[in-house]
């Protein structure tokens, strides 16, 4: 390795682990309802508190051709209006909440359980909640400041505060009519085919990235019969690895990590999730296997559900799942499922000139300390086509759909993947042998079909273009 670059490796690796993490938290607060809201409020309470002292200090100083402008009534019409502004925003807040979950409800049914983040990480849909308690909570703290004369004290109306509450009414009446705009939008099947697709070529770039920069040209080792297991310290879906501490923890001991499990796997709490052994052959001192043991299920995170940071099928899935939902006697919706195929294709087809796979992360000398599973084109391919070719078998729609996916795969991916699209070819054909199909669909799907086999044997040439 030449000189100065393990120092530049470390930076990158440095900095990559703090995107990471970073990466992490902001999903984690992103698809939650409540963070935006929560903080909404507290601004809303600081300013509620703060603008009537900004009244108390102009009180009579303020020029006419301002307070023409502001809440020019007294303390009885301060109050009425605002608490008329608290309580008809609390309603509409009501009628919000009602609405939003009414979407997801039938965003659940009628597409996917796991399209619900894809909803709660909306902003709109947080912004407006946020607006909306936020408003009610700088009315209720404006009110308590309106003072009148009958206990003999000091007639005090914040003008200004008052009237930023109005504003606040208003804005929030024309938020709502954006918001049943924005909801009839986010609930059709197109757009939310197309932000699971976004998302997910949003976060596959970002995670392919990091697979290149840490696993330059090293091929993952294949463990010894006597590694050691380790353990995971959780159930659920793995959503994540934070392999750098890993790094150092491997590089300490003189050992190498291979997790066995990858981002999107379920994992049960005392069943391997990792293989460490010597990296010189032999055997590990056992303060320096517990360090790494320890060391690895700190870094394997276990959650609740998928997330599609690091887990590149998480989207595969959902798409799937909206096909495979489309198909059911209940909904039948084939038109639905083409559509969704299309979205896989557009997905597969960016993914495809990606290092996937294992990711072999070195450390500063460039010996391989940790290897982190991944998934292959194979198995997104199977994962994105046997369910809707199997479900989708009678509809010769949707098999010319998935077909056409083989044939937009075969012309974008290298010669690497063509062993897995052929078998999937020969498997849609076998399936496509078995239905009743009329001669015209069976030419159709010939046809595909055929066209796939020129894609996979060059016959078209993809061009030299971004």
């Amino acid at each position: 390795m030449p000189s100065g670059r393990p120092a530049e490796v470390m930076q990158v690796r440095v900095w990559s682990a703090v995107n990471r993490r970073r990466t992490w938290m902001l999903d984690a607060i992103r698809t939650r309802l409540w963070p935006v809201p929560t903080m909404a409020i507290a601004v809303a309470i600081v300013a509620g508190l703060l603008l009537p002292e900004l009244d108390q200090m102009l009180d009579g100083a303020m020029p006419a051709e301002v307070s023409r402008w502001i809440f020019g009534g007294g303390p009885a019409a301060a109050r009425d209006l605002l608490a008329a502004i608290a309580g008809s925003v609390m309603t509409v807040t009501s009628l919000t909440f009602s609405l939003t979950l009414v979407t997801l409800q039938l965003a659940s049914s009628q597409f996917s359980p796991r399209l619900l983040r894809t909803f709660a990480r909306d902003r709109f849909v947080q912004r407006t909640l946020g607006l909306f308690v936020a408003t009610f909570a700088y009315a209720l703290t404006v009110l308590r400041t309106v003072r009148d004369s009958d206990n003999g004290g000091t007639v005090f109306v914040p003008q200004i505060s008052v009237t930023v509450g109005f504003l606040l009414a208003v804005i929030s009446v024309i938020t709502l009519v954006l918001f049943l705009g924005h909801l009839v939008r986010l609930i059709r099947v197109e757009t939310l085919l197309g932000s699971v697709l976004n998302e997910a070529l949003r976060n596959a770039e970002a995670s392919l990235e990091q697979l290149d920069e840490s696993s330059d040209n090293h091929s993952a080792p294949a463990p010894p019969r006597d590694a050691v297991p380790v353990a995971g310290s959780g159930t659920g879906f793995l959503t994540g690895v934070d392999a750098q501490p890993v790094v150092g923890a491997a590089a300490d001991a003189g050992a190498v990590v291979a997790l066995q499990r990858k981002p999107g796997d379920w994992v049960v709490q005392g069943t391997p999730v990792a293989l460490v052994w010597a990296a010189g052959g032999g055997r590990l001192d056992d303060d320096d296997l517990s360090a790494v043991r320890d060391c690895v299920t700190d870094a394997v995170r276990v959650g609740d559900e998928r997330t599609p940071v690091q887990d590149i099928g998480y989207a595969v899935r959902q798409l799937t799942d909206v096909v495979v939902k489309a198909l059911s006697p209940g909904i039948n919706d084939p038109t639905t499922a083409v559509h969704g195929i299309g979205h896989l294709s557009a997905l597969l087809c960016r993914l495809a000139d990606r290092r996937l796979g294992p990711s072999v992360y070195c450390d500063d000398d460039d010996v391989v300390r940790v290897v982190v599973e991944g998934p292959h084109l194979a198995e997104l391919l199977d994962e994105a086509v046997t369910q809707p070719r199997h479900y989708g078998a009678e509809d010769a729609a949707v098999l010319a759909a998935i077909t056409r996916l083989l044939r937009d795969l075969a012309w974008c991916a290298g010669s690497r993947h063509h062993s897995a699209i052929d078998n999937q070819l020969t498997r849609m054909r076998r399936t496509v042998a078995g239905q009743d199909f009329d001669p015209a669909e069976r030419e159709m799907l010939e046809g595909l079909a055929l066209a796939t086999e020129e894609a996979l044997a060059g016959r078209w040439r993809r061009p030299d273009v971004v």
